[in-house]
C-alpha cells in the first residue's frame, strides 16, 4: 500500500494552479473536465503519480468558496533553503503567513504560506542550511 493523493476543493482552479505550479514549482500532471458532474480535476506534484504522492485540486463548477473548518491542518513540503523559498514566494505575490524560524518547542526550521483558498502549506527546512542561515542572521543582529 502507498498514499496516492490528497484532495483539496478549490474555488478558482486557475489561481490554485498558478500557486502550486508557479510559486511551489509543482507540475500539472493531468487535468480533466467532467461535464456530467460539473467539476474539473487537476493533479499536481513533484513527480510522476506512479511513484509520488500528489495533490488533487477539485473545482466544482460555480462554487467559488468553501468553509475550511477546523479539522484540516496543512500540507507539508520539504525545501532546501527555506529563507530563499519564502523570499521567492513573496516576490511572486504569494502570502507567507509565518516567516521562517524554529518551530515552537523544537528546533526544526519551518514557515507557512497560504494558497489562494486559505489552505496552509508548511515549508520544512531539509538539512542544516536553514539552521546555519538563522544562526548567521541572529549573530549579525547582535
Amino acid at each position: 500500500m502507498r498514499m496516492l493523493h490528497t484532495m483539496l476543493r478549490v474555488g478558482n482552479l486557475e489561481e490554485s494552479l498558478k500557486f502550486y505550479c508557479e510559486l511551489l514549482d509543482m507540475k500539472l500532471l493531468r487535468q480533466k473536465d467532467y461535464p456530467g458532474g460539473e467539476f474539473t480535476l487537476a493533479f499536481v506534484g513533484y513527480g510522476d503519480e506512479s511513484d509520488h504522492t500528489v495533490l488533487e485540486l477539485t473545482y466544482n463548477w460555480g462554487k467559488e468558496q468553501y468553509d475550511l473548518g477546523d479539522a484540516y491542518g496543512h500540507i507539508a513540503i520539504g525545501v532546501d533553503d527555506i529563507y530563499a523559498t519564502c523570499n521567492e514566494i513573496k516576490a511572486r505575490g504569494g502570502k507567507v503567513s509565518r516567516e521562517p524560524g524554529p518551530m515552537k518547542h523544537g528546533s526544526t526550521v519551518i514557515a507557512f504560506v497560504e494558497d489562494p483558498n486559505g489552505y496552509k502549506v508548511e515549508l520544512i527546512q531539509l538539512g542544516t542550511q536553514g539552521a546555519q542561515k538563522q544562526e548567521a542572521a541572529e549573530a549579525a543582529s547582535r
